[in-house]
């Protein structure tokens, strides 16, 4: 999808669909534009009682006589004080309309708000559109009698200066494109989304963006004594991979490490999942994909005053012969053992590994982890919020903030001592789960004893990463929750 901003005025401008945004009128209505079809058409509407520009109301309408445009649009957003998020839901909506009526170039007329500069407006707009112009069609077969509809183009047109809105414009772009990449990571079927699939994104992202790439593979896990991920693997054909991405400013700057559950696919191991909805665990890899397709918007934008590292642990978790019984005792990277109580609470095993190594071989000054880790999660917090566990009241702030500003809002729970008891083992340091209890919080108590004093924060996705909260710009399927809360998170480190 290409983003531009222009000059040319709306009245004037070529397009499928042209979209005003106006805000919601009581007694009397604002036009939208200065274009007479557009005032006298919304004035009848509002008159007729058919739109006042309640927050997600459209009109749609051809105008007559014919002008630049094909179909215009008008989108509600509201009477209540206008946030970033509002803005968003509102241009995935034009987006939303654009794909029902195939309409392939828009464009966008920026509303000019007094709660938000006019390039947050834009920013927010690109997103939202962005977003919610995202098609899966892969693997379905096209129809010649009905094509697939796209949106190819997006123009922006405001009175704000170009250079104003074009910073925004892109600012959103980044972020949107690259929540698009994860959610197409995500969205691909198990079997056509492997570990190796995550080594060759890896290799190609680093040298398409001038980053650095390493792949761990299955003999150099057991040189480190890796023992969670190839516990993990042993039930699969397919060999683990641990895919560490580098991005360096090559200064003398702090080190923001990112860590993601890479699971591309998970049956639960020896104690097997129910066959019921099992076809989502391909998404079981959504926290790896987040920080991948961060680490590309961080390649674009280049912050000067941080280094960040990716580390995913890959690997299938499947009940094959070999394969990790109830019982076992693995040993980590480190020396720490723990006893497989559960082989389904597989995600802390791979995650401990990439912890305690990306810890010790980058000493960040953070660390954050990404990871469909619970289904607890899902009933505490249920699909509208991210559960944020951490070691440091300063990174859980941070990550609270940016989970708010990229509409991607975040849930801390308690890490109290207490909840550490339950995984105490008779027969090893550790084990993997406790009792029904409070089950995300001991996933996040398991993950802290594998990173020490780093700051640390671990963000349960596992009720975000799909079926997340029903937004205009989220579709079904993969959300590509993460990626823009983690960028949030680095533009403000700036």
């Amino acid at each position: 999808m290409q983003l531009q901003v222009v000059q040319k005025s709306p009245e004037a401008f070529k397009s499928d669909l042209t979209v005003f945004f106006v805000r919601q009128a009581e007694e009397r209505f604002t036009p939208p534009s200065a274009d007479p079809v557009v005032a006298a058409t919304v004035a009848r509407a509002f008159g007729a009682g058919d739109f006042a520009g309640k927050e997600g109301e459209t009109l749609l309408f051809y105008p007559e006589p014919a002008g630049a445009a094909l179909r215009l649009l008008v989108v509600g957003v509201g009477k209540e004080s206008l946030t970033r998020e509002t803005v968003r839901k509102a241009a995935g909506t034009a987006a939303g309309v654009a794909l029902k009526t195939r309409a392939a170039r828009l464009l966008l007329v920026v509303p000019e708000l007094s709660e938000l500069a006019a390039d947050e407006v834009a920013e927010c707009l690109a997103e939202g559109v962005v977003l919610g112009g995202y098609r899966f069609d892969k693997y379905k077969t096209a129809k010649e009698d009905e094509p697939v509809a796209h949106i190819k183009a997006v123009s922006f047109w405001g009175t704000a200066r170009a250079a104003t809105l074009r910073r925004g414009m892109d600012r959103g772009r980044v972020a949107a494109m690259n929540a698009w990449a994860a959610r197409d990571m995500a969205n691909e079927p198990g079997n056509h989304w492997t570990p190796n699939h995550f080594a060759d994104y890896g290799r190609a992202l680093a040298e398409r963006r001038g980053l650095t790439c390493k792949v761990l593979d299955k003999a150099a896990m057991k040189r480190l004594g890796m023992g969670g991920i190839l516990g993990v693997n042993q039930g699969s054909a397919q060999p683990p991979k641990m895919v560490v991405v580098e991005y360096r400013t090559g200064k003398k700057v702090p080190t923001l490490l990112l860590v993601g559950k890479g699971l591309t696919f998970d049956a639960g191991g020896i104690s097997l999942k129910p066959s019921a909805g099992m076809e989502e665990m391909k998404y079981d890899m959504c926290g790896g994909a987040a920080v991948l397709a961060a680490m590309a918007a961080v390649a674009e934008e280049r912050p000067k005053k941080l280094d960040v590292v990716a580390i995913v642990p890959a690997t299938e978790n499947l009940p094959g012969p070999a394969a990790l019984k109830p019982g076992d005792i693995i040993t980590h990277y480190g020396g720490k053992t723990v006893e497989v109580v559960n082989t389904d609470a597989e995600g802390r095993l791979i995650l401990a590994d990439a912890l305690a190594y990306g810890i010790e071989k980058y000493q960040p000054s953070a660390v954050v982890d990404l990871a469909t880790l619970t289904g607890a999660v899902i009933v505490g917090l249920g699909h509208h919020r991210t559960g944020l566990l951490a070691n440091d009241d300063a990174l859980a702030a941070r990550l609270s903030e940016a989970g708010e500003r990229s509409g991607e809002p975040v849930w801390r729970l308690p890490l109290d001592k207490e909840y550490a008891k339950q995984l105490e083992s008779q027969v090893a340091d550790l084990k993997n789960i406790g009792n029904r209890a409070a089950g995300t919080i001991t996933g996040g108590a398991f993950l802290q004893e594998f990173v020490g004093d780093t700051p640390w924060a671990h963000l349960d996705i596992a009720g975000t990463a799909w079926n997340f909260t029903e937004k205009s710009y989220v579709p079904k399927g993969s959300s590509g929750v993460g990626v823009r809360l983690l960028l949030e998170l680095i533009r403000a480190w700036q």
